[in-house]
């Protein structure tokens, strides 16, 4: 055994010890002194111009929208899930804008009210379901509902987007009469038929699962949803895949 290591360990601590031990002291007396005169960085404002545009997207939720008519790199998928990834890429690109949302079957709520804190609002996107409110579709209900969050004249532009894949069924509120007061408001409406021509495999469920898939008519009231477009200064489009549906929303 040999103790050179220890021996050569005291000698250094023995040397630079004092002068290491001060100089730390001196550090933390410098440190305090710093930390007492309490630094500061000031405060900065940054202001942006937007165009102030309010936009509600009235998105229908109805069984239909289980309808697998849609593809997505290849594989067939349903409707309300291609829904929510081109709205998604939607509110990405008006990063600006105040955006709401309403959910619509057998009757209409709201998902979100209007905001600019998008990544909120995708949030409860997500949660936006079929099957989480009775069935049917309450096409007027859901327009009335979304026009009604629009009511606040101060927006430059006020702006709905109605999507739909089926026939107004619920009579609560007339479609036509919301788009009255849409216009009345000086809201445009745009509306969009989402849906291939034909037929759509629909879900065969059982037990609360999907246990096949049968071909279904699909019925789209095109007439009223120009109707709709055409009063209130917007106008109708008809989605019959996902690149349309893209493209639709872009425009």
């Amino acid at each position: 055994s040999s103790v050179a290591a220890a021996r050569a360990t005291s000698s250094f601590w023995s040397v630079l010890g004092p002068t290491l031990l001060l100089a730390m002291r001196g550090a933390a007396l410098a440190l305090l002194v710093i930390a007492l005169a309490r630094p500061q960085v000031g405060k900065r404002e940054s202001r942006w111009k937007t165009e102030g545009i309010d936009i509600v997207l009235a998105v229908d939720v109805s069984g239909s929208m289980l309808a697998q008519d849609f593809k997505v790199n290849g594989q067939p998928l349903d409707r309300i899930s291609v829904v929510k990834q081109v709205v998604k890429e939607f509110i990405d690109a008006r990063p600006n804008d105040r955006i709401g949302m309403v959910a619509f079957a057998g009757r209409a709520y709201v998902a979100s009210p209007l905001t600019l804190d998008h990544d909120w609002l995708e949030r409860n996107l997500d949660r936006v379901k079929v099957g989480l409110i009775e069935d049917g579709t309450a096409l007027g209900s859901g327009l009335g509902t979304a026009v009604n969050r629009l009511r606040d004249p101060k927006a430059k532009s006020r702006v709905v987007i109605l999507l739909t894949d089926g026939v107004n069924n619920v009579w609560k509120v007339q479609p036509m009469d919301a788009a009255k007061a849409a216009k009345e408001f000086g809201v445009r409406v745009y509306t969009i038929g989402a849906g291939t021509q034909g037929v759509a495999p629909m879900p065969v469920m059982m037990g609360g699962r999907i246990v096949g898939y049968q071909p279904v008519q699909v019925e789209i009231d095109e007439a009223l949803l120009k109707q709709i477009g055409e009063l209130t200064g917007g106008q109708y489009f008809r989605a019959t895949d996902t690149d349309s549906l893209r493209e639709i929303y872009r425009q």
